[in-house]
């Protein structure tokens, strides 16, 4: 039987601080000046959120820390992945100098680092484990919440913690809070409670992202980012922490917004409209979405022509039409076994599949499809998704320029709208992360004593 304190102490994160000096660096031509930076610092931390953008070299910041582990614990270190992400983690280790690492996918391992997909973490046992690290840790929004909470009971007591990811949380502060509660800094509550307040009775006209439950505190903005930046190493490029970017030049980025006459002029009442209907939620826009697939697929599949391609979609409807109006496309769905997805996702990024339909929810992280430069979107309120599916293309190693074909009809440009309004968020956010990027979080302790004074009816006669 466990006592109270000692049932506390089981929920309890493991808060200490694990972090030691680096023991081992792969060659100066494998790992970058700023690359050993990043992994130099997080090492020392023993728990980071490592959050740096597509195509700097993640993966091989994350295989050097791993490998530290190993030579410092003599322990094994489990790196968790998005679906068909596993293989560049392996062709990586072998580029860089790690060898003692394998994949899993039934749970069986006999190599100090393992690789595993977020969707097999049920076949491993967490005390096999001396670190974890989250690939792409911002997907887990993706997952129900049985998948959440697995993650996070796995991961806490775990002494060495690290989160990876291009982009964290880049329109939605609060989400933040997932990546603490994981790392074992404030829980996610608790952080609500320090830095945010509810937006539920607030009727401001200018605050127009749906969805948006918690608005941060004013006065609490410069704390909340210093922070932040006490728990992780966010940059967009090397020098945002003071090297070169002279390898990280990109193409051009070319977007067009395709905006179709909506053949839809019924509401989501019913009652009919002799001009276009401009949805304003998110059910409008779903309802649009589904009155209008056709239409939109018929105008994608035009765009593509015979390019090697990716279709995002949204609904099932969708991808089926796309299917059946471009029958060389491989189709990506959910109802398909992890391995299917996995066996066709190697495919196109092999070249062996031409175009490729799929979701940004089910594989918009982690992949690298340098070898494709056109794909069309379906767009919907997610500025994050959107974001994720251009940079599988336009990323660092990409050789010509990127062309997005951007499909909706004139009764969804409030989607544009929202869109460019949390691209707008996500600068502001990353602005104020480098703006306090070494800024010590401000004590809130009070120093100065007060006299109280106590009304004359309390004082003795």
């Amino acid at each position: 039987m466990y006592s109270y304190a000692e049932f506390i102490e089981s929920k309890r994160h493991t808060t200490s601080e694990h972090g030691f000096e680096p023991l081992w660096m792969p060659d100066k031509r494998k790992l970058f000046d700023f690359q050993k930076h990043i992994a130099t610092k997080a090492i020392r931390k023993g728990r980071m959120g490592v959050f740096i953008d597509t195509g700097l070299g993640k993966t091989a910041v994350a295989l050097t820390i791993a490998q530290n582990i190993i030579l410092k614990t003599n322990k094994k270190v489990l790196i968790l992945t998005p679906l068909a992400v596993a293989d560049q983690f392996l062709k990586e280790a072998s580029e860089i100098g790690v060898d003692d690492i394998e994949h899993t996918r039934d749970g069986n391992h006999k190599n100090k680092i393992v690789v595993c997909n977020y969707e097999r973490l049920h076949h491993l046992n967490r005390d096999d484990f001396e670190c974890v690290m989250c690939d792409e840790s911002s997907i887990a929004k993706n997952f129900n919440n049985k998948t959440k909470f697995h993650v996070l009971e796995f991961i806490k007591k775990t002494p060495y913690r690290f989160l990876l990811s291009a982009t964290p949380s880049p329109n939605d502060y609060v989400e933040l809070g997932n990546s603490s509660e994981l790392l074992g800094e404030l829980g996610y509550m608790d952080m609500l409670t320090k830095y945010f307040k509810s937006t539920q009775n607030d009727f401001d006209s200018n605050s127009r992202n749906i969805g948006e439950q918690f608005r941060l505190l004013a006065h609490a903005k410069n704390d909340f980012f210093a922070w932040v930046n006490s728990w992780s190493i966010i940059i967009k490029m090397p020098s945002d922490i003071g090297f070169s970017d002279e390898r990280y030049i990109l193409p051009e980025l070319i977007e067009k917004h395709h905006i179709l006459k909506s053949a839809n002029n019924i509401d989501e009442h019913g009652q009919m409209s002799l001009v276009p209907i401009i949805a304003q939620t998110m059910t409008e826009v779903k309802n649009e979405q589904k009155k209008t697939d056709r239409q939109r697929c018929e105008k994608a599949v035009e765009l593509v022509g015979d390019k090697v391609s990716v279709y995002w979609c949204n609904l099932n409807s969708e991808s089926s039409i796309l299917k059946d109006l471009d029958p060389e496309a491989s189709e990506i769905i959910g109802s398909q076994s992890i391995d299917e997805k996995e066996e066709i996702l190697k495919a196109f990024s092999d070249g062996k599949v031409k175009r490729l339909i799929t979701k940004s929810s089910i594989t918009g992280q982690g992949l690298n499809w340098q070898h494709c430069n056109h794909s069309v979107f379906f767009p919907t309120w997610s500025y994050e998704q959107y974001y994720q599916s251009i940079r599988r293309f336009w990323r660092f190693g990409q050789a010509s320029d990127v062309h997005i074909d951007i499909v909706l009809t004139d009764s969804m440009k409030r989607v544009l709208t929202a869109i460019e309004e949390k691209k707008v968020k996500a600068a502001e956010l990353y602005k104020n992360l480098m703006l306090n990027i070494n800024r010590d979080i401000a004590s809130n302790n009070i120093t100065e004593a007060k006299t109280l004074i106590l009304p004359s009816f309390t004082r003795g006669a």
